[in-house]
């Protein structure tokens, strides 16, 4: 089946690439990946849910385009990213006679996405990723922009390198197999993005899932692609603004307990906070505030936190976050939709505040 697709260009100075998006773009991994990587020995590293959906589709593809590849499975969910597993995975990788001519393909989510990329930027030195997102999460965000990690016991991906892919596959047809919660959880990032460059976004959520996906991805893709693009490495603060809705966000999924919230449904309840300090301290109107949490409750995503989460473990949890510098927090407020800043007078009373408000509703 021949697929059509959307072009997005990340042109980054030193290792530019690019995201195609479209239906069925799958079956044509492997052609499109000898554009990129030579055909070698590789390993595809996913997830034992990905695994029985997609694996062998992308296999076959690989060997057509004479890829030998070699399947390599983790555990679903946020404990396989890890340094244990990415310290597994690369004792794997060499038994299979992977070298510093070999290369990854990362087939799954954004733990998958994140874990694999770790993997390739550390096994002899580095060796090329293409990256192959099935959730939205990692469609929309977490497999452009080449940050790869683990999580620590101490937080969530605290430990971790720039890594950034020769290629990203986003086959939209292959979100139709996600469950239903799966699916909610990534627009939480396309809320993100709205809020950040792009309200009228808001507009379409949540999207009939059993639609044509590709330009709305392509959209997110593209708004992803011209952060990153201004400040790969996070220097300048621009691509800090990505992290709208992530500090508390990070601080409420490592409390909770790695998988009680999945990381957009954290997102989303990070956002809530975010906006009532908009609102506190930016001056963000009311009713913007007012839209994005209906938006967010319409895409079935949560707003409040238990009482079982104390304030004080999530204050703990925050100040280890890496976006504070030197003790000083750095948090991400808007004025107006459609744009975002790094502000420095957010207080840890602040933080204590919008906490509180959160076990409101």
């Amino acid at each position: 089946m021949t697929a059509s697709f959307i072009t997005v260009p990340v042109p980054l100075a030193t290792t530019p690439y690019s995201v195609l998006i479209g239906e069925n773009l799958l079956q044509q991994a492997g052609e499109q990946s000898t554009a990129v990587v030579r055909p070698c020995r590789c390993a595809v590293i996913t997830d034992e849910v990905v695994a029985g959906l997609h694996a062998d589709t992308l296999l076959a593809s690989l060997k057509q385009s004479g890829f030998e590849a070699h399947l390599i499975t983790v555990p679903s969910g946020e404990s396989s990213k890890s340094m244990a597993f990415a310290s597994d995975l690369c004792d794997r990788m060499i038994e299979l006679g992977l070298d510093r001519k070999s290369a990854v393909f990362a087939l799954g989510g954004g733990v998958v996405g994140d874990l694999a990329g770790f993997v390739a930027s550390i096994h002899f030195r580095g060796v090329p990723v293409i990256q192959i997102p099935t959730t939205v999460v990692a469609q929309v965000d977490s497999s452009i922009g080449g940050k790869t990690g683990v999580n620590s016991h101490l937080g969530k991906n605290l430990i971790g390198s720039f890594h950034q892919p020769c290629l990203v596959l986003a086959d939209t047809v292959l979100l139709k197999t996600l469950p239903d919660r799966i699916f909610r959880e990534g627009l939480a990032e396309v809320i993100k993005h709205a809020v950040i460059a792009d309200p009228e976004m808001l507009d379409l959520l949540p999207p009939d899932r059993t639609s044509n996906l590709t330009e709305l991805i392509a959209r997110n893709a593209a708004i992803k692609s011209g952060i990153v693009t201004q400040d790969q490495f996070e220097t300048s603060g621009k691509r800090a603004l990505l992290n709208f809705g992530h500090t508390i966000g990070h601080a409420v999924e490592s409390v909770a307990g790695y998988g009680t919230y999945s990381h957009g449904e954290a997102v989303s309840i990070g956002m809530i906070a975010a906006l009532h300090l908009s609102v506190r301290l930016a001056g963000l109107p009311e009713d913007q505030s007012h839209r994005v949490q209906a938006t967010i409750r319409k895409c079935g995503l949560p707003t409040t936190i238990p009482e079982s989460l104390s304030t004080e473990s999530l204050l703990a949890t925050l100040q280890r976050d890496k976006k504070f510098d030197r003790g000083a927090i750095r948090f991400v407020l808007t004025k107006e939709l459609g744009s975002a800043f790094l502000s420095t007078r957010v207080t840890l009373d602040d933080l204590l505040d919008a906490i509180e408000q959160l076990r409101q509703g």
